[in-house]
């Protein structure tokens, strides 16, 4: 393995954290919506 493989291997282990990190994100805002959702539909 090579510094060139190395520095691959870590970008990729960046890339799949930020990836997560992304996923986390617009799960918590569908999550938001459909709260906020049922708290509307609930009112009425």
């Amino acid at each position: 393995m090579t510094i060139m493989d190395e520095s691959h291997e870590e970008r990729r282990k960046r890339l799949r954290g930020r990836n997560y990190a992304v996923l986390a994100a617009l799960m918590a805002l569908v999550v938001l919506f459909y709260i906020i959702t049922l708290v509307r539909m609930g009112g009425n």
